[in-house]
């Protein structure tokens, strides 16, 4: 028999439930073994006959854990982490890695002590349309990148009553969504030079952040990241221009949406995008289309590179070292945004 890992995981609110529950008990290798969460009977409608622990200290006193999953709110995210290592456990933390780049810098110096595998759950690397564009990217369709503008925009005119939306450590849009288009974007092009930030709030109520328009400063490249919360439609998700052509994209990777719906990992069609991108040659007026059906995404392909890591040895599928560079971006955009200046990426 294959060798299995058992999983805790830590908080059972939309993120646990939604994407991690289910990633987990849909890649082979992996066992859901326990969920951390004060309301038992939501796990158990789920997840019939589950041990549920009210305390994350249970579960990470259990010698039968291998690994911890923290889907807690952001502000924990370090300290839970921290106190799974101590007890040995590998751990995945649900992205931002931490609230601050000290936070991170601690988490990732207890996981060398205690020679743990600490990594941070970066899905959108496994959409179906960043698969693509990098695939586009590495052929050389677009020729040389001299513009990427990547966009995550959604229609949410009414401020919720949820933590994320509240004025506290790590909430907000930029450590929602600036995770996740900082970590494609530096994937792509690597560090960039300087980072100018305009991070805002914009609707009637907010007391956390619900836009972000940012510029990363390459040599020739100039990379925009953008998020707005009242974005109606089918929004932008990617332009990118090249020396050889230019690649757009419209609308959401469709997994988040399957997953709400109850949709299983890997069943027949799963990551297929029902929107495709269009590659776009030549000038205006010659310009030629072509539809870009591109890469199915998977984001069950990180929990699988996880449980390798984990039994084979190599690299986790994100790295400490790349954690700490999406925190440290996510730092210099909140000084640009407030001092209303470039800030140079040191």
């Amino acid at each position: 028999m294959q060798p299995h890992l058992n999983v805790a995981l830590v908080g059972y609110g939309f993120v646990g439930k939604v994407f991690h529950a289910p990633l987990i008990e849909n890649t082979p290798g992996l066992r859901l073994h326990a969920v951390v969460s004060s309301d038992a009977r939501k796990v158990l409608a789920d997840h019939p006959g589950m041990r549920v622990v009210a305390e994350p200290e249970a579960a990470f006193a259990d010698p039968e854990i291998d690994l911890v999953v923290i889907a807690a709110p952001n502000p924990v995210h370090a300290a839970l982490a921290s106190a799974a290592l101590a007890h040995g456990k590998h751990v995945v933390v649900d992205k931002p890695f931490t609230v601050s780049v000290h936070q991170a810098q601690q988490v990732v110096a207890d996981a060398d002590r205690a020679g743990r595998i600490v990594s941070v759950f970066q899905n959108r690397r496994w959409d179906a349309d960043f698969l693509t564009l990098r695939k586009l990217i590495a052929e050389g369709a677009l020729g040389e990148v001299m513009e990427f503008h990547s966009h995550f925009d959604r229609y949410r005119p009414v401020v919720a009553d949820r933590w994320r939306e509240r004025d506290e450590p790590g909430s907000g849009l930029w450590y929602d969504l600036g995770p996740h288009l900082l970590d494609q974007a530096l994937q792509l092009f690597g560090m960039p030079e300087a980072v100018f930030a305009d991070i805002a709030l914009q609707r009637d109520g907010a007391s956390a952040a619900d836009y972000f328009n940012v510029l990363l400063r390459y040599p020739k490249l100039r990379v925009v990241l953008h998020a707005g919360s009242l974005v109606a439609g089918q929004p932008l998700r990617f332009a990118v221009h090249g020396t050889r052509a230019s690649y757009l994209k419209h609308g959401l990777d469709p997994q988040e949406d399957a997953l709400r719906k109850g949709g299983i990992p890997g069943q027949a069609g799963w990551g297929i995008d029902p929107l495709p991108g269009v590659l776009r040659t030549g000038a205006a007026d010659s310009v030629e289309t072509e539809i870009v059906q591109g890469v199915p995404g998977d984001y069950v392909r990180y929990y699988a590179a996880m449980r390798d890591a984990i039994l084979h040895g190599g690299p986790a599928p994100v790295t400490p070292q790349e954690a700490l560079q999406v925190m440290a971006m996510l730092e210099w955009g909140l000084e640009s945004s407030a001092t209303r200046r470039e800030v140079v990426c040191r």
